[in-house]
């Protein structure tokens, strides 16, 4: 079965949206080489309506015009551009088409085509919908030593806690953290069982 990813940069209060408005004081090579590592073995992308629009409305004329990031243009126009939306869209990009069906039958019928894995950027909504259903396999978060203080947050409010395993971590150049999770299983445990592996906190609480 294919391999969904998803990319975000995000702020250390949790905020993703807008990043285009304090990401780049923080950018390096390094990220840079990170955000394409999240593009390698993919042969598809998954966006939201807002994410997918932005991305038509730039990443084109990057390629059309040739400049220092045309390669890259060119890889995100090559690739299978597949769009989560009620609406009706007009596509102009090309390689893009729109997810029919109910959303989680559609992804899992993806999941179990031949083919690379499916990655993402940005698409918060998208993100949500996939950890929600079990369906999300990477979550990699580019964390900005920032708080912006404002904005959406990854997670948003709701009775059911998203349990995750962290699979790697690396600090890149100006304070950000790369780090890529796992879904876990949830697990339970009690103020007595933290107690066990803090002997010292215990003996001091009680002097």
């Amino acid at each position: 079965m294919r391999k969904i990813t998803a990319g975000l940069f995000i702020a250390l209060d949790g905020v993703v949206e807008a990043p285009h408005e304090w990401h780049f004081p923080y950018f390096s090579d390094e990220m840079g080489a990170a955000v394409g590592t999240s593009l390698e073995g993919a042969d598809t992308i998954l966006f939201g309506r807002t994410t997918y629009d932005s991305f038509a409305g730039a990443w084109p004329e990057r390629e059309d015009a040739g400049g220092p990031d045309a390669g890259f243009a060119k890889i995100l126009g090559d690739l299978r551009k597949i769009v989560v939306s009620h609406g009706t869209l007009d596509f102009t990009w090309r390689n893009s088409e729109q997810l029919e069906g109910e959303f989680v039958e559609a992804v899992t019928a993806l999941k179990k085509q031949e083919g690379g894995h499916i990655a993402l950027s940005g698409s918060v909504s998208v993100v949500r919908q996939l950890l929600a259903a079990g369906l999300l396999d990477e979550l990699r978060l580019l964390v900005h030593p920032i708080a912006v203080r404002k904005g959406m947050r990854l997670f948003d409010e709701g009775d059911t806690p998203v349990p995750l395993t962290l699979v790697s971590s690396e600090v890149l150049p100006k304070g950000v953290l790369s780090l890529v999770y796992a879904p876990a299983a949830g697990g339970e445990a009690t103020y007595e069982d933290v107690k066990r592996h803090v002997p010292v906190a215990e003996e001091n609480a009680a002097g």
